[in-house]
């Protein structure tokens, strides 16, 4: 669905955000920005203008800049004008904000999704000495493909710096999870 203004269309938030859910991720084409939470709140401005908060998924996100782009691009194209956008960092983007819609969609796709961040609890960071880190067991996933869980991760960086890349030893495919941040 690509949703355009008609001539007697109402420019309205819920229209935006419907508009705003046809924005793919750049680096997942299968979740919109929306399904991932990137999009924290949408309001109009004047008759026809819309501002829109955006929350990157981590600061140095290579696909900000497009997402920025598509965003602007899908509101003017739905008659929006001037479309203002806002990026936040505070509070940081956090996996928790991925709806289950989302997390369908990820699953779907050949990508692991990620399970909670435990917000509200204090979140330790240890210093590993070198040659450790790699050694650290890795969390248990179930297989998107097949649904086992007889899985191994095989590196902690896949495409993306937000992936690590897994194999399942029971199909033997090799899968992406998306890390809970």
């Amino acid at each position: 669905m690509n949703p355009t203004i008609e001539s007697n269309a109402a420019l309205t938030v819920a229209f935006a955000w419907e508009v705003l859910h046809t924005v793919l991720d750049p680096e997942v084409p299968v979740v919109s920005i929306c399904d991932l939470g990137i999009v924290r709140d949408v309001q109009l401005r004047g008759e026809r203008g819309v501002g829109v908060v955006l929350t990157p998924t981590y600061s140095g996100c290579p696909a900000t800049e497009m997402i920025a782009t598509e965003t602007t691009n899908a509101l003017t194209k739905a008659g929006f004008y001037p479309v203002n956008l806002t990026t936040v960092q505070a509070p940081a983007w956090t996996s928790d904000w991925i709806s289950a819609e989302g997390r369908d969609k990820l699953r779907r796709y050949g990508i692991a999704p990620p399970g909670p961040v435990m917000q509200g609890q204090d979140i330790v960071l240890r210093y590993m000495p070198q040659g450790r880190a790699s050694n650290q067991a890795a969390p248990a996933l179930d297989c998107p493909r097949c649904g086992s869980a007889h899985t191994e991760r095989l590196s902690a960086f896949g495409a993306t710096a937000c992936k690590a890349l897994y194999r399942c030893l029971a199909c033997q495919e090799p899968f992406e999870h998306f890390k809970p941040f």
